[in-house]
């Protein structure tokens, strides 16, 4: 008769287990090698040849200042040009008009295969081709009054711009459902109405996040504007240092300028992120930068430990 020895089952459970926490050796490793890079960065710029005091006086001057408010209004300018080129092309694009659609993907087509600093040269050297510009009977004048290089830069930017613009609003607008666009033609809609009321609305979400990274490169990108004569940051900085010979200097201004600048523009792109992330059930909406303080240090932080 064989007899089985059943497992002592409430001596296993009243054993304590200890919990050993897992070691991420790869972590501390990686975290010391980025410290030690960036005391070496720092250890190389404190004993690098570099008139710090210069850096500090440039960073005031009237004239850089001005240079990056060109600059900053440049973007603007252009990005809301791009925005409406974008949006206009991206729906000629969807188009079931064969001529509508061709003439939308021609013009994405020769704005996105030609450089931005040729097409910039191109609109600015107009005049040659066209010397007069205006309209029989009301108004004539020469091109090169008209065509100055801001208004060259802006359309030559903003015409780049509404072609990569138009793929991602293209992009977008394909990520909802055709279902919807379906019910809203059932309930009287035109396509149109449904594009602006349905559709779009809910594209956001996909097309803010890229939409802002062009803003950011438009930013920096308004710096081949000094080709064609605007007096953006960098020109004016490249003015000043043929005279002074500072040259490192007043690229370290124009750097901290242009971070600034772009640190603005991303805190916009995240809340409006977050504003058109209101409609998604599918995640939590992201922390803002007060809130994850507040997790860190705040009641938070006390109610989880």
């Amino acid at each position: 008769m064989n007899t089985q020895t059943e497992p002592n089952v409430t001596g296993a459970a009243s054993v304590d287990l200890k919990i050993v926490p897992r070691r991420h050796i790869g972590r501390w490793v990686g975290a010391a090698a980025v410290v030690l890079l960036l005391v070496w960065l720092g250890v190389s710029f404190s004993r690098a040849k570099i008139d710090w005091p210069t850096v500090q006086e440039y960073l005031t001057v009237p004239v850089l200042i001005q240079g990056i408010g060109v600059a900053l209004l440049l973007t603007a300018v252009a990005m809301a040009l791009g925005l409406i080129l974008g949006v206009v092309s991206a729906v000629m694009r969807l188009s079931k008009n064969p001529v509508v659609s061709g003439v939308a993907w021609l013009y994405i087509w020769v704005f996105r295969g030609t450089p931005v600093y040729l097409q910039l040269l191109m609109w600015f050297n107009l005049a040659l081709i066209f010397p007069v510009i205006g309209i029989p009977g009301l108004y004539s004048g020469r091109m090169i009054d008209v065509l100055t290089p801001f208004v060259a830069a802006s359309i030559g930017l903003g015409l780049n711009q509404g072609a990569y613009t138009s793929e991602v609003v293209r992009g977008g607008i394909l990520s909802v459902d055709e279902g919807q666009t379906e019910a809203a033609q059932a309930v009287g809609m035109t396509r149109l109405q449904a594009m602006r009321r349905i559709v779009l609305p809910q594209a956001m979400r996909v097309i803010i996040p890229p939409v802002g990274n062009e803003v950011i490169g438009m930013l920096k990108t308004t710096s081949l504007a000094s080709a064609i004569g605007v007096s953006e940051i960098l020109s004016e900085a490249q003015h000043i240092y043929y005279v002074n010979n500072r040259i490192m200097e007043l690229l370290i201004v124009c750097a901290v300028w242009y971070l600034g600048a772009v640190s603005v523009l991303s805190i916009g792109q995240f809340y409006l992120e977050r504003y058109f992330a209101k409609g998604s059930s599918s995640r939590q909406l992201p922390l803002t930068p007060f809130q994850r303080l507040k997790s860190i240090f705040g009641t938070n932080r006390k109610a989880l430990s």
